[in-house]
């Protein structure tokens, strides 16, 4: 439980952590950083270090509060205008049942939204917003702040958290709920320069080099379950 810890005290002081899902899933590792404390130096790591797509990881309770839906569940409402989307259904991923993707959003005081400033506050004020719906949602509030389509994407946790899904989705928002944050966290894959994930003993090899907390899937959902009430 000592690497938890590490990693929990790092996220409430707005420091990154490496988590790797698992062998046989994606086998993929990625930087994770509590939403409520991006900053642009986190954004220009990811985009740096990690290279993969960086997304905002959102607790189902705020996506409910906030009417943020499963991208696929929009996709086949539009199914009946548009074929396209059911020509795309996402039913052969080849390590999970449902994609967590959801819509993609800017801040509305951003300008075009993709810069390190941008996506950075896009995703504070998301999780402020976050925390605001946990405490009684204002109606309109998601609408006045933010903008679709956007530069930060977002993405829906499964309802049941760790107990089913067991993605990064998840695994971040579970963090950040044993951490006392805000369950909303910034994540992103770690890629290597071969144009593969990042092998697992070079993501430990960097996590090692920076002084960063590493965890594994495993580590986060026996915590996380030992604490459920």
């Amino acid at each position: 439980m000592s690497k938890i810890n590490e990693a929990i005290e790092a996220l409430k002081s707005g420091g990154e952590v490496l988590v790797y899902d698992a062998d046989g899933r994606e086998e993929e590792t990625d930087i994770v950083v509590a939403g409520e404390f991006t900053a642009p130096s986190h954004i220009r790591t990811m985009r740096k270090d990690g290279g993969g797509l960086i997304c905002a990881a959102v607790h189902p309770k705020i996506a409910d509060r906030l009417k943020i839906p499963f991208l696929v569940d929009v996709w086949r409402h539009a199914g009946r205008k548009y074929r396209v989307f059911k020509e795309l259904k996402p039913n052969d991923i080849p390590y999970d049942e449902k994609s967590s993707f959801s819509i993609t959003i800017n801040h509305r005081k951003t300008f075009t939204g993709i810069t390190d400033n941008d996506r950075s506050l896009t995703i504070r004020e998301l999780a402020r917003v976050a925390e605001n719906s946990l405490n009684g949602y204002r109606p309109g509030e998601f609408g006045r702040n933010f903008r679709a389509p956007g530069h930060v994407v977002l993405l829906r946790a499964a309802d049941n958290l760790l107990l089913g899904r067991k993605g990064h989705t998840e695994l971040s928002v579970a963090l950040m709920e044993l951490a006392g944050l805000t369950p909303v966290a910034t994540i992103c894959e770690m890629l290597g320069d071969d144009g593969n994930s990042l092998p697992l003993e070079k993501a430990r090899e960097y996590a090692r080099k920076h002084g960063l907390p590493f965890l594994e899937g495993k580590d986060i959902i026996k915590k996380f379950i030992n604490q459920c009430p």
